[in-house]
């Protein structure tokens, strides 16, 4: 038999090796896949003991495929009868397009009319379609104007062991966590442990685990595609079947290694301990609830293998945190473990530069369509000494006189006004381009994201002393600085949870109480460069009925509550935002009954037809937004005119719009707003502490005319 094996990419000279090892005649390496050849027996070997392969797969005919009709006629030259009952079902997998093929849904109905047609017309009945568990999955594949049309013997990716049914948030397929562990040595050493520090759903270390016990990862499944098929002979499966199980017995007799899996966030844990339950492995793996700062060496245990897959992406964080979090790895592997193995397999092999690690083997692959890298390290016997915190930098010390000099010139102000809440540094030196805000007790430090060509190691070592300067003239713990990057959100983002700590905690501005998050959210909760406006809004707002589009966490409705509006109504699209309004309000107010919040879009709020009127209107829309929750995507330089005119109608006479937005470069349409009386505030809205960047904001009042 001519077998085509599928697999990730970069992983094909290990597959081909394991093929060898399985009893493949012949090979040959091709992109993503290994051609081989054997008997029936050889491609159950695979589907059964294969740690790296996703499809088995057994081509049946290959042509010029010109159209689709060519295409029809190609896969008519097979004898499905031999292969499928009249009445069995079946599933297309089509992949590649041409020019007269654009889209695989059309190629694989055309496949499967061949298929249908061909068996009505010879037995006067027809097969059925089925996505879950067909008889048979044809797979076809389209490139270069040749089709090759084949018989899918995995059924479902072989790297579906079946054991996994829960994952973290950026899984390990179990096929590439198996290259990984052969690239490291696992497979060929006798390492007594194996630790992950990092270990999320537990892939690499059950991986591991069905190694060393000797289990046939297909034993794991319930379902392969060849077990309807009509070339399925069930005595050779079967008796393959029977060795595996030998094998897996005979394997829990054997000494084990320590696995030990570590992670931060126990609900990953625990789906990391019902997947290694599940692949039979559980007595073997020890998992533990443990923050990566908190790592230590392991008593009792010569020199293993530490293999982490970290977090590399912007799902999981920002670049600036997470090169923090590999030189804590790093420094820890230097001071506890010497003599020790280490890999990490990372998808932004920049961030292992932090780690003051040599790597002597570096392999590539691919996670998904993310180009990576696994790196392997020694770490020598002698663990580097401690040394001393570096004296700053010349730039440094310029950066910590700045930002003195900024505290001492604020600090009569702040005095007056009592203000706890403030930027007290934003980008004033070129070299230094971070935010510092102040929420007391705790300071967060914005970086704004660096230009693509800046050295991604100098910039971390610029935020590092920023960090180390903003700790000294604060006189905090590092626990009380946090850092964010700052860069343009798109969509939904500026929504999302960064992290999962629920660390609010109540802060004071002109005598009202509101609740911050400085960890959780790219924003605080707090817009500190609108302070001004909550202010005049709040001596606006007395005896008055007053609405906040675009609402955000509600300080702005708390200050106009707080300035004695007779009631509120706050519009936000986001009910987590909503819910913080709600709290706000309620540390100001035991009577909540006068205040609506709607959860909506405020163009589709708008747009419908209000009896309700207001007094008093403030709406700070976002400078852009494509949320899914939004009818359209919102663009504040396009759509302010259609914006203000919606809120000017739900205007009583008398009453105001203060109109605001943070687009630095935006220009009010005044042509398109010549029936409203508009007077740009924006000069009597920005406090001391913003007044290094006067176009922070823009902010407009709005009335009919007399």
């Amino acid at each position: 038999m001519e077998l085509f094996i599928t697999c990730p990419k970069g992983i094909e000279q290990l597959l081909e090796q394991e093929l060898s090892t399985l009893g493949a005649e012949s090979t040959t390496q091709t992109v993503a896949g290994v051609k081989a050849q054997g008997d029936l027996a050889f491609a159950y070997r695979i589907c059964l003991w294969s740690r790296l392969a996703n499809r088995v797969l057994l081509p049946l005919v290959e042509g010029e495929v010109s159209d689709a009709d060519a295409l029809y006629q190609l896969v008519q030259q097979v004898d499905w009868l031999e292969h499928l009952r009249p009445t069995g079902t079946l599933t297309v997998d089509f992949n590649g397009r041409s020019a007269t093929i654009l889209n695989t849904h059309f190629g694989a109905l055309k496949v499967k009319d061949a298929i249908v047609d061909q068996i009505r017309t010879a037995t006067g009945q027809r097969p059925t379609v089925e996505r879950s568990r067909p008889d048979l999955r044809v797979n076809v594949h389209l490139a270069k104007g040749r089709a090759t049309v084949a018989v899918d013997l995995s059924g479902e990716s072989l790297h579906r062991r079946g054991y996994r049914q829960e994952a973290g948030a950026a899984p390990l397929k179990e096929n590439l966590a198996a290259a990984v562990l052969m690239r490291a040595g696992w497979q060929d050493s006798a390492y007594p442990a194996l630790l992950d520090p990092m270990c999320g759903s537990g892939t690499l270390l059950i991986e591991a685990a069905l190694m060393r016990a000797d289990v046939a990862p297909g034993l794991l499944r319930e379902h392969f595609g060849f077990q309807f098929w009509l070339g399925h002979r069930a005595e050779v499966w079967n008796s393959l079947l029977d060795e595996a199980r030998q094998r897996r017995a005979a394997g829990a007799n054997v000494p084990v290694p320590d696995y030990i899996g570590y992670d931060a966030d126990d609900a990953v844990l625990q789906r990391a301990r019902q997947n290694a339950r599940r692949a039979g492995v559980d007595g073997l793996i020890r998992f533990k609830q443990q923050e990566l700062a908190r790592l230590t060496g392991l008593d009792r245990v010569e020199p293993g293998l530490v293999l982490t897959n970290p977090p590399y992406g912007e799902r999981l964080g920002e670049e600036s945190e997470l090169m923090f979090l590999y030189q804590l790895f790093g420094q820890l592997l230097h001071k506890h473990f010497a003599g020790w193995r280490v890999g990490v397999f990372t998808g932004n092999p920049e961030l292992c530069k932090v780690m003051k690690l040599r790597a002597d083997k570096q392999y590539r692959l691919f996670n998904g369509t993310i180009p990576s890298q696994l790196l392997l390290f020694q770490v020598h016997d002698k663990p580097a000494q401690a040394k001393e915190a570096p004296a700053l930098s010349e730039h440094a010390r310029m950066f910590e006189n700045r930002l003195r000099k900024n505290l001492k010139q604020l600090a009569r102000w702040r005095k007056r006004e009592g203000i706890t809440c403030f930027r007290a540094y934003d980008a004033d030196i070129p070299e230094y381009a971070v935010a510092v805000d102040v929420y007391e007790p705790l300071v967060m430090v914005q970086e704004y994201a660096p230009p693509a060509k800046v050295d991604k190691v100098k910039a971390f070592e610029r935020i590092q002393e920023v960090m180390q300067v903003v700790e000294h003239v604060f006189e905090l713990t590092p626990d009380q600085v946090v850092l964010k990057q700052r860069k343009r959100q798109q969509g939904s983002a500026q929504y999302t949870r960064q992290n999962e700590t629920q660390h609010f905690y109540q802060v004071t501005e002109l005598g009202c109480r509101l609740l911050v998050n400085l960890h959780d959210y790219l924003d605080a909760g707090l817009f500190l460069d609108h302070r001004p406006v909550r202010q005049r809004l709040q001596k606006m707002a007395a005896g008055k009925d007053v609405l906040n589009l675009f609402c955000y966490t509600g300080s702005a409705t708390v200050h106009m509550v707080a300035g004695g509006a007779l009631s509120s109504t706050s519009v936000d699209m986001s009910a987590t935002y909503l819910d913080w309004a709600r709290r706000n309000l309620a540390l100001n107010t035991d009577d909540l009954s006068p205040h609506m919040f709607v959860q909506s879009d405020c163009f589709k709020w708008l747009e419908k037809p209000r009896r309700e009127r207001f007094d008093l209107i403030f709406m700070d829309p976002p400078t852009f937004s494509n949320s899914k929750r939004m009818q359209d995507v919102l663009d504040v330089q396009r759509d302010h005119v259609q914006l203000i005119k919606g809120a000017m109608s739900l205007l009583r006479p008398g009453g105001v719009l203060v109109f605001s937005n943070n687009y630095r470069r935006f220009k009010l349409d005044y042509d398109a707003l010549a029936a409203f009386e508009v007077v740009d505030i924006t000069g009597q809205t920005i406090d001391p502490d913003f007044k290094r960047n006067a176009r922070i904001h823009t902010v407009f009042e709005i009335r009919h005319p007399a």
